[in-house]
């Protein structure tokens, strides 16, 4: 049988197959019964609240996990800024507001660059490779702000989830002929061979300076050392089914130990 965490009140369903009971994410405090907002109160962890109480529980000093996640979820300009405050590799990166855009962006890169939808965008959708002025021009066309990313000649990435600063799974991210992008969704091929364990510690690290308690953290190798090149609070799965794991099981595996 398995032990009931104490005091741990989970809102969304990603510990549904764990011990710990789920609640519910209702869109106004007041749909909580007294009693139920009372426990939730006086929990000592509050799991996957949602975007709407995750923020207002941290600030009651309610214990949140996973840290980190909603606020930066597909918000690439909150990540960029983390990572380069706290001196974390990652790509040059310059973000623009307001009119004349384009000269701005090719004073400060040289072509090409690759050039990012900034909030809300995943699986590789809303990336772009530029290579002169007329596609800029396009890109620029529908985004105010722009991202802009220095271009890095990779043949791969590494996804590595890591969860409570766990590497929990990893695969190589491989593209496909003809496109740079190397997402699963976008028809890259996954390969778990030949995982360098500093690039999974420089993942865990990554995680850890962050406070991502659960992230997939997209890295690549370049220059002789690696990068951080994303962070995805919500990822695909196709990795996980390959290797035959659950993403539930392992998250109810680290609170029912």
């Amino acid at each position: 049988m398995k032990r009931v965490p104490a005091n741990i009140i989970s809102f969304g369903k990603r510990l549904r197959k764990s011990s710990i009971r789920c609640v519910g994410v209702k869109p106004n405090w007041s749909d909580y019964p007294g009693d139920l907002q009372q426990e939730i109160l006086l929990a000592g962890k509050v799991c996957y609240p949602g975007p709407v109480y995750s923020e207002i529980f941290q600030a009651a000093g309610i214990c949140v996990f996973p840290r980190n996640y909603y606020l930066f979820m597909g918000d690439k300009i909150a990540q960029t800024d983390l990572f380069n405050l706290l001196e974390i590799s990652h790509p040059r990166t310059g973000i623009y507001y307001g009119r004349a855009m384009s000269k701005r962006i090719e004073n400060d890169f040289s072509y090409p660059f690759i050039a990012k939808t900034p909030i809300a965008s995943s699986q590789g959708k809303g990336v772009f490779l530029v290579r002169g002025p007329e596609e800029l021009s396009q890109y620029l066309g529908t985004h105010n702000p722009a991202y802009i990313q220095e271009y890095l000649p990779i043949e791969r990435d590494l996804r590595v989830v890591v969860i409570c600063e766990k590497p929990v799974h990893a695969y190589w991210r491989i593209h496909r002929e003809g496109d740079f992008r190397n997402n699963v969704s976008q028809g890259g091929t996954i390969v778990f061979e030949g995982i360098p364990a500093a690039a999974l510690d420089f993942a865990v690290e990554t995680a850890r300076r962050c406070g991502f308690d659960e992230v997939g953290l997209d890295i690549c190798e370049h220059a002789g050392k690696y990068w951080v090149l994303e962070a995805n609070m919500v990822f695909g799965q196709e990795g996980f089914r390959k290797k035959g794991l659950d993403i539930h099981e392992i998250i109810a595996k680290l609170f029912d130990p």
